[in-house]
């Protein structure tokens, strides 16, 4: 899905530029997702609907390898639901979860270019062409600079930081829990192995 969101959004960028030339765009036709599936399927097969993965999974895994620690650190700083809880207060899980998520969304919007990059079908006039992840990183460092990582960085950051606020406030609120049936307030109770007699 990420793939087609990608080819639909640039789709009028190609367009733009042949305007800006003085092309005609009549010949250009609509874009779809269905259309955008069928022409992958048709040009590259099954395997072109992944193109992108390994850099989709660098962005993810990097962003829960960052996310995690700074959302489970900054909530620990923070005032307690009461004086003998260890739960924080729900306020301060939604600041704790859109610091964290905004901070993650930056730390791995390089990989987020990059993915972008390469998941880009339709090629403008002038653009470069990537083999993988590490050719896309040397090619768009050594033709646009270090400040080419963080394009869109911000709009990422403006996303990412509500959704995640939210989903600890879900997870706080036991929502998830309710819905399955679990009863959050419950002490469990561990029950140890009998030991054997000598």
């Amino acid at each position: 899905m990420e793939l087609l969101k990608i080819q639909l959004q640039d789709a009028g960028r190609v367009a733009a530029q042949m305007k800006a030339a003085g092309q005609s765009t009549a010949h250009l036709p609509k874009i779809s997702a269905l259309s955008v599936t069928r022409e992958l399927l048709a040009t590259k097969g099954i395997f072109g609907l992944y193109r992108g993965t390994k850099a989709t999974m660098l962005r993810d895994v990097s962003f829960s390898m960052v996310y995690f620690p700074l959302f489970a650190n900054l909530n620990s700083l923070g005032p307690r639901k009461s004086p003998d809880s260890q739960e924080a207060a729900f306020w301060w899980s939604f600041i704790s979860g859109c610091a964290a998520g905004a901070i993650s969304a930056a730390a791995v919007n390089p990989a987020d270019v990059v993915k972008t990059r390469l998941q880009l079908l339709n090629k403008g006039a002038g653009d470069e062409s990537y083999s993988g992840v590490v050719d896309a990183f040397r090619k768009i460092l050594k033709n646009e600079g270090p400040s080419a990582f963080f394009k869109g960085a911000m709009c990422r950051m403006i996303v990412i930081a509500p959704l995640f606020g939210i989903a600890q406030m879900v997870y706080f609120f036991g929502i998830a829990e309710a819905l399955m049936g679990i009863d959050k307030n419950k002490k469990a109770t561990v029950i140890m192995p009998a030991t054997r007699e000598k």
